[in-house]
């Protein structure tokens, strides 16, 4: 039996083994008895799996939040790729490292190298003209590097994987820093409103290898009102901060989601608050329809509907 490619890669009728995180595991009862349901990921995307077969032998053999060893073939159900096990334990680290498991092999990541993607933010911040932004921004990176490069912009939503905060807020500079000049904002202003616009979230959610969760804090707070606070302090240790731009910039934090319907406690009032909100929402739906394309596997040459988005996406040329 051979290994299984990863899982963004897999093709109907496929048959294998291969290493996996389990993130959810359920045992479900059916007319005939009772079925294992599991979700398992690795790097690359997450896929839904099921036991139908000696469930006594391995409903104890693995946990939710565990590394397991598979073997399965991929099966489609409801036009949705999943995988049919046949064979699942836990890992053995000391053993199944032999046959080339790695942890961060099975753990959801962005596409980019963490530390491309930091060096990319480095050379943004170098841009960065107005001393005290400067200051603010080099300051807010250095103490929180570590969460910088690893957490998830979000639960589940959008670039829900290790390193997709950072990965969101680079595209979102690269474009904001173009619309700024286009419209001859503030580029230092818009580029601070893109760095910390959501650095709550590294207080709202917890995150480990099987995914982020929200955090007490994140429940009672948000990350927009924790990202206010962090900012907030961050500046008053900056000796001379102008009062005006201290308003500036945590007003790009408090109304970065647009609407009030939307969690914002204001709406965008300067031209820079107006092309963060778009560049946000922008970034976060291209990603939304380019994984509803990626993931969708059926022979249509649209997608299947997506719930959220309220719509089809046309496959043909992407």
């Amino acid at each position: 039996m051979t290994r299984l490619p990863r899982i963004s890669d897999l093709a109907p009728d496929t048959e294998g083994w291969g290493y996996f995180l389990c993130t959810y595991k359920e045992l479900r009862p059916i007319r005939s008895g009772e079925i294992l349901l599991f979700t398992l990921q690795d790097a690359t995307a997450q896929i839904s799996a099921k036991l139908f077969d000696d469930i006594e032998r391995f409903k104890d053999e693995f946990d939710a939040g565990e590394f397991v060893r598979v073997e399965a073939r991929t099966a489609t159900f409801q036009g949705q790729q999943q995988l049919s096990v046949t064979h699942v334990r836990r890992v053995n680290p000391p053993q199944d490292r032999l046959q080339g498991f790695r942890e961060e092999d099975c753990v959801l990541s962005s596409p980019r190298s963490a530390d491309a993607m930091w060096e990319e933010l480095r050379g943004h911040l170098e841009a960065v003209r107005d001393p005290h932004i400067r200051v603010l921004l080099n300051r807010i990176a250095a103490d929180h590097e570590t969460e910088l490069r690893e957490w998830p912009a979000a639960q589940s939503i959008h670039h829900a994987y290790r390193g997709g905060l950072l990965e969101h807020t680079l595209k979102m500079a690269e474009i904001a820093r173009f619309m700024a000049r286009a419209y001859d904002a503030n580029e230092d202003i818009v580029l601070a409103g893109v760095l910390l616009h959501d650095v709550g979230k590294l207080q709202e959610l917890r995150y480990e290898p099987g995914g982020a969760a929200y955090t007490r804090d994140g429940n009672l707070i948000g990350h927009i009102g924790l990202g206010l606070i962090m900012v907030r302090e961050a500046i008053n240790g900056i000796s001379g901060f102008p009062g005006e731009l201290r308003s500036q910039v945590e007003h790009l934090i408090v109304s970065h989601h647009g609407t009030r319907d939307h969690g914002s406690p204001v709406e965008p009032r300067t031209i820079e608050a107006f092309i963060l909100s778009a560049v946000d929402e922008l970034d976060t739906r291209m990603h939304q329809v380019r994984r509803a394309i990626r993931e969708d596997i059926g022979s249509d040459e649209f997608t299947a509907w997506h719930k959220r988005l309220g719509r089809v996406f046309y496959k043909g040329g992407t």
